[in-house]
C-alpha cells in the first residue's frame, strides 16, 4: 500500500500548469486523507486533511472553478458517510465556498451531493454515491439514503426542460468492477436504480466521471435496445496503490478532457502519466503523455458509440486495441502484463454491462467460451 507524498500531489499540480491544455474547470473526485486504519485518523484529522488539499488546489489555480466529490476516505471512520448533516459535511461546505454558490452549499451541508451550473446550458452534478458503497453501514435498509435518489430525478427533469445538458461526478462508479467477477463497488440494488436513472435521462447527461478504483477504465451503458446511450470514465489516481494480494498497482496520473463547447458532447482524453520507477531512481518526476484516446484507439470521439464500437474490437481474440486498454488501466505500471482467459471476461463484460441481468449474461457466455476455448 502506498500513499502520496505531498511531493508526487505538489509535482502533478505543477505539471498541469504548464501543459498545452489549460482547463475551464477541474472535477477533484474525493479520497485526500491516507488509506490506514481507523485509529490513526480521526474526524478533525481528516477535515485537517481536505483542508490541506484544498488550498494547495487554490494555491496552483487561485482563478480556476474547481467541482468536488466526496470519497469514502473523506470521513471518519471511512466508509461510513451518514445520511444528515454531521462536521465533516459542514467542514467541506465551508472550504469550498469559494468554488459552490449558496444552493449547492445548502444540499453538500446536508447530504453530501449538489448541482451548479458550470457554464450556459451545462449543469454538473456531484453526487455522493458513497451512501451507496457496499462497506457503509449507516445506508443499510434505507431505501433513498439522505433523498439524493428524489432529489438527482428531480434535477434531472428540471435539466431536461431547461434544455440543460449534465456532467455527473462521483467518487465509487456505478457498474461492476472490472478487477473481479460480478462485484458491484454500490450496493447491487442501489446500481439497479442508478443505472435505471441513467437511462432514462441518457438525453440528458452528456458524460459521468469517477474515480476511486485507483485504475483507468471505460463504461458505455447500454439502453434495453442495446443501443449505447452513455459514455462513462473511471480516472486513474495520483495515489499507486497496491493491496498485499495484488501483483500489479498504478502508476500516478491525472488527464483532460476536450469538449464540444456547443453542445458539451466529449470528444478526447489526454492522460498523462509518472513512471514512479524512473522517478524514484532518478529523483525527480518526469511527467509524460500516456496516450491522446482517439489516436490510441483510432476513434472519432469518446462518445457512446465509439466507445461501443471500441468494446466490440476488445472482445476479438488476441486483440492489440484491447492489450493497449489493459496497459493503460495499469497507467503502464508493467506493459509485460497480459490480460486474457478469465481476466479479460471481467474486463469486457464490465465496460458494456451495467446491470445485473446484462453482465450476468455476459460472463456466463463468455467463461463458456473460455472454457470451451481451453479444451479444444
Amino acid at each position: 500500500m502506498c500513499d502520496s507524498p505531498y511531493q508526487l500531489i505538489q509535482s502533478a499540480f505543477q505539471y498541469m500548469q504548464q501543459v498545452e491544455q489549460q482547463p475551464d474547470f477541474m472535477i477533484w473526485t474525493g479520497d485526500s486523507p491516507p488509506h490506514v486504519p481507523a485509529k490513526e485518523l480521526s474526524t478533525e484529522t481528516v477535515i485537517n486533511i481536505i483542508s490541506n488539499m484544498t488550498h494547495t488546489i487554490q494555491g496552483h489555480f487561485p482563478h480556476l472553478p474547481v467541482y468536488p466529490a466526496l470519497g469514502n476516505h473523506d470521513y471518519w471512520p471511512q466508509d461510513q458517510l451518514p445520511v444528515s448533516t454531521n462536521k465533516i459535511y459542514e467542514a467541506v461546505s465551508e472550504l469550498w465556498k469559494p468554488w459552490l454558490k449558496p444552493e449547492a452549499l445548502k444540499t453538500l451541508r446536508t447530504g453530501g451531493f449538489y448541482s451548479q451550473i458550470v457554464e450556459p446550458n451545462l449543469r454538473l452534478i456531484s453526487l455522493n454515491t458513497i451512501l451507496y458503497y457496499s462497506p457503509n453501514n449507516e445506508t443499510l435498509n434505507i431505501t433513498d439514503p439522505a433523498g439524493q435518489f428524489e432529489w438527482l430525478e428531480e434535477t434531472l427533469v428540471t435539466s431536461r426542460q431547461s434544455n440543460e445538458k449534465v456532467y455527473v461526478i462521483a467518487h465509487v462508479p456505478v457498474g461492476y468492477l472490472p478487477f473481479a467477477r460480478g462485484i458491484t463497488a454500490v450496493r447491487e440494488h442501489f446500481n439497479e436504480r442508478l443505472v435505471g436513472i441513467f437511462r432514462e435521462f441518457s438525453d440528458v447527461i452528456a458524460g459521468q466521471f469517477y474515480g476511486h478504483t485507483h485504475r483507468d477504465s471505460i463504461m458505455v451503458l447500454l439502453d434495453q435496445q442495446g443501443q449505447a446511450v452513455s459514455s462513462l470514465f473511471v480516472t486513474p489516481a495520483v495515489t499507486p496503490i497496491k493491496g498485499s494480494s495484488e501483483s500489479d498497482s498504478n502508476n500516478p496520473g491525472f488527464r483532460f478532457y476536450q469538449y464540444s463547447s456547443q453542445d458539451f458532447r466529449l470528444l478526447d482524453i489526454w492522460q498523462y502519466y509518472l513512471n514512479l520507477t524512473e522517478a524514484n531512481e532518478g529523483k525527480k518526476s518526469d511527467w509524460k503523455l500516456e496516450y491522446k484516446m482517439t489516436e490510441a484507439f483510432n476513434i472519432p470521439d469518446i462518445q457512446p458509440k465509439s466507445l461501443h464500437e471500441l468494446a466490440l474490437r476488445f472482445e476479438k481474440p488476441q486483440s492489440k486495441a484491447f492489450q493497449k486498454y489493459y496497459n493503460n488501466f495499469l497507467v503502464s505500471y508493467d506493459n509485460t502484463l497480459v490480460c486474457e482467459g478469465m481476466c479479460k471476461v471481467s474486463q469486457v463484460c464490465a465496460i458494456q454491462f451495467l446491470d445485473h441481468d446484462s453482465y450476468s449474461m455476459c460472463t456466463k457466455k463468455k467463461s463458456q467460451e473460455v472454457h470451451n476455448s481451453f479444451h479444444t
